[in-house]
């Protein structure tokens, strides 16, 4: 009786199996003879995904989280929706290229306005089919899907966050009025200067090592850091010192008075805990290091910690604890931050679609400098005619072509080398060019009346050496920016 009984769940069970194998067999083969959604109607569903994102990135982002796993999921979220964005924008793009009449050269002859043959949108139209091109958009699509659909514990976790005061109305002023894109580093900084001490004991001093390239964004982070009510509320004293303000003699390595007190607390709150900013331009030795060190250590209250920045990874050697690296923004990020600070809420693909593909060409040409996208993204905001910007956009390309040092693979900061730069202008009637023959020196002096926007677009005729403004930051600290320039023919 049981080996038949046994013999009847057997059957049964096989029989489940067959019936369930059949059943996915006959779906996955009427998935396949389904045709795929049309390229519009897979873009539209980009575009209605990136709407649901960006309500969740923008609300978290209002918000003062300080959880670093919260914070790392934020940022994986803020890049799906950089990267969707970027999507979007070049699939638009290549959709108006095919249907758009060949562009017609400017009536004075001297710069061509037609795109580069390497436009992002001809790139993706150059190096794919179109099978490939959609397989592409599909996997973006997916990725988003999936990003939403594990996002709801973050968005009910995120809601118990309280929001931050003052926030900005429209994503155009938070990128314009605000860092972009470095909330996890700044909570990380925040951390250690509140909770560092727990791990060093009594006996350390805490020192966090902040490396990057030039115009990265160090100073920036920093006085964000600086200006942060709990960091303020902390320490008695924040102290901003440069390489000059460090003796590199046999005495004490930090004169007293040396540095500019950037808070001070008047009231007894802070403990006599004192924050030090060094700001390095170059490397200094280690026995200057270790002077310093103890200078601090002997001279302020337990608790007192050190920031140090610099371009040179060497200082990550006098970190108690991981240096924080800085790198310029990726590609997409990149674009993201040049549409919305250069166009706010304008829907540029849709409403100016031969303009969306010249700004993305130049944001590329640009390779995440901050430098390039704050000179010519405030110098074209106000000009939105093609014909401005493919003159903008030639003179970018020549700039590239004649300093082709500054033409590499790899991010750069082409504003932060050491050798002349030579700056085509816009127009004929400031004749030859003019050399930026110094990099960007920045403070919160007074600034010259003369602006790198002024000499591209001809408005001034500087002759022989001059400084030039380059650009004012639109953040704390506020610093101004300057060339030391020199007109040649």
């Amino acid at each position: 009786m049981l080996p038949k009984m046994e013999e009847v769940i057997i059957s049964a069970i096989i029989g489940e199996i067959l019936s369930r194998s059949v059943s996915f067999l006959i779906e996955a083969c009427s998935k396949r003879m389904e045709p795929p959604p049309s390229e519009p109607e897979s873009l539209e569903s980009l575009r209605l995904l990136l709407l649901r994102l960006g309500a969740v990135v923008e609300d978290a982002e209002g918000r003062s989280i300080t959880n670093q796993p919260m914070l790392q999921q934020l940022s994986t979220l803020r890049h799906e929706l950089q990267r969707g964005h970027f999507t979007l924008d070049t699939f638009r793009c290549h959709a108006h290229e095919l249907n758009k009449a060949p562009p017609v050269d400017h009536e004075s002859g001297q710069h061509s306005f037609a795109l580069s043959r390497f436009n992002p949108a001809k790139r993706l139209c150059i190096c794919s089919g179109s099978g490939e091109r959609s397989r592409d958009l599909q996997r973006v699509i997916a990725s988003l899907e999936t990003s939403i659909q594990n996002a709801t514990e973050f968005i009910l976790l995120s809601g118990r966050y309280p929001r931050l005061t003052r926030q900005p109305y429209s994503m155009y002023l938070l990128v314009d009025k605000c860092m972009f894109g470095r909330q996890m580093e700044l909570e990380l900084i925040i951390k250690f200067l509140l909770h560092g001490e727990q791990d060093l004991g009594a006996e350390h001093l805490g020192v966090l090592p902040i490396v990057g390239p030039t115009n990265v964004g160090k100073s920036t982070l920093v006085e964000h850091v600086c200006i942060a009510e709990r960091v303020r509320e902390y320490f008695s004293q924040i102290v901003l010192l440069g390489g000059g303000d460090l003796v590199d003699k046999d005495t004490e390595a930090l004169p007293a008075g040396a540095g500019v007190i950037k808070h001070e607390n008047r009231a007894e709150s802070g403990g006599g805990r004192v924050l030090i900013i060094v700001e390095l331009e170059r490397d200094i030795s280690g026995d200057l290091w270790q002077r310093l060190y103890s200078t601090v250590k002997n001279r302020f209250a337990q608790g007192s910690k050190i920031i140090v920045t610099s371009r040179s990874d060497s200082i990550a050697r006098f970190g108690t604890t991981l240096p924080i690296r800085l790198q310029f923004l990726t590609q997409e990020a990149f674009w993201y931050f040049f549409k919305v600070r250069t166009f706010g809420s304008v829907d540029v693909v849709m409403e100016h679609p031969k303009l969306a593909s010249i700004a993305m060409e130049m944001a590329r040409e640009m390779s995440g400098c901050f430098m390039g996208a704050t000179i010519f993204g405030g110098m074209l905001r106000s000009r939105l005619d093609i014909g401005t910007w493919s003159l903008a956009l030639a003179a970018y390309r020549e700039f590239r072509q004649r300093n082709r040092f500054v033409s590499c693979q790899n991010t750069v900061d082409p504003w932060a080398l050491s050798r002349p730069l030579l700056l085509p202008a816009m127009n004929n009637v400031s004749p030859g060019y003019f050399v930026v023959v110094k990099p960007p020196t920045h403070g919160d002096g007074p600034a010259p009346k003369v602006s790198v926007q002024d000499v591209i677009l001809g408005r001034a005729r500087p002759q022989g050496k001059f400084t030039a403004l380059a650009c004012r930051s639109h953040i704390p600290p506020h610093y101004n920016y300057v060339f030391s320039c020199e007109q040649r023919m």
